[in-house]
């Protein structure tokens, strides 16, 4: 029998009132923190020349942007939900909070140039926020039609395939599905099982050494697969586990990415940590500040609604101060 929790209290961070946080894209989004420091703490560290000989790429990047893109659409499509219940012009609110974000990002920038949310504000300048004026069958028309181009192009990671997943999220929401995650356990298999077979007739289709359309989308495919499988985990007894573990992190998803730049820049010039030169340096160095983090954010929830920065984005978009507590 799937395992289910008992039904959450409802929070003022979900999209309606009386609709309940969605526990799965908080250990989601978790979790893909943590893999993105894990693929990045090097750059990090020797901002963006890492220089040992073996470096952390091993630790592909791959399972944690395209993951964090298409929750930032999921969770962009849900505030639009909850600003058209409680704004007059809720694109207005919108707006304000990709602004906000960007404003986030060019500070993170001078700490960590290769930082993404300036990418992400722009790519929801320029594609999320205009898509909210069109039906959701042409939102889900055109999140293929952008993964398709990033991969075709050789682009991946890049605007064309964040504006993608952006839209991949936002049809998600506006077709009901991430409203019915959390009750289905038969679509994430199957599409789990549909994601693996694409994965493995990619694979078998590439040629040669150099990267190629088919091994871009087999790496996006088992993105597909990771988020599936997540979401099954989610559905038996290791629910509660992986909330305790991950959905701390996820709840202060933005805290915890700015911050972890900063930590990782102390270590290094502070402390003096060879993180760009040592992989196990790198390794511990992530685990402690993970482990930190975590620590931080159980407590800080216990008496707050968000966390400190999801507090002055939350001010920045309703134009109102947020209640703490």
């Amino acid at each position: 029998m799937p395992y289910a929790d008992p039904a959450p209290a409802p929070t003022t961070d979900s999209p309606r009132p009386g609709r309940p946080r969605v526990a799965a894209l908080d250990v989601l989004r978790g979790l893909t923190l943590c893999e993105i420091l894990l693929a990045n703490i090097q750059l990090i560290a020797t901002h963006g020349r890492a220089v040992t000989t073996q470096p952390m790429g091993e630790w592909d990047p791959w399972l944690g942007l395209p993951t964090f893109s298409l929750l930032f659409g999921i969770g962009f499509s849900l505030l639009l939900d909850s600003a058209a219940d409680r704004a007059p012009r809720p694109r207005l609110a919108l707006l304000r909070r990709l602004l906000a974000l960007l404003a986030f990002g060019l500070v993170h920038a001078l700490l960590w140039p290769g930082e993404i949310l300036t990418m992400y504000a722009i790519v929801g300048l320029l594609v999320l926020l205009p898509s909210t004026w069109l039906p959701r069958w042409a939102v889900a028309a055109l999140a293929p039609a952008f993964l398709a181009a990033a991969l075709i192009t050789g682009l991946g990671g890049g605007p064309l395939m964040i504006a993608g997943l952006f839209l991949l999220g936002s049809a998600l929401v506006r077709y009901g599905v991430v409203e019915r995650i959390e009750r289905s356990t038969r679509g994430p298999l199957l599409l789990g099982l549909l994601f693996a077979a694409g994965t493995a007739a990619a694979l078998s289709a590439r040629t040669g050494a150099q990267p190629s359309v088919a091994s871009a989308l087999a790496d996006l495919l088992l993105v597909g697969v990771y988020v599936c499988a997540l979401l099954l985990l989610l559905r038996t007894p290791l629910r509660p586990v992986l909330r305790f573990v991950f959905a701390p992190l996820g709840r202060m998803a933005l805290t915890n990415y700015l911050s972890a730049t900063v930590l990782v820049l102390a270590a290094t010039h502070l402390l003096g940590l060879p993180i760009g030169q040592s992989p196990a340096a790198a390794f511990t160095t992530a685990g402690v500040i993970l482990g930190a983090q975590w620590l931080l954010s159980t407590l800080w929830l216990r008496h707050h609604r968000q966390g400190p920065l999801e507090w002055l984005w939350r001010w920045a978009t309703w134009l109102r101060r947020p209640a703490g507590r």
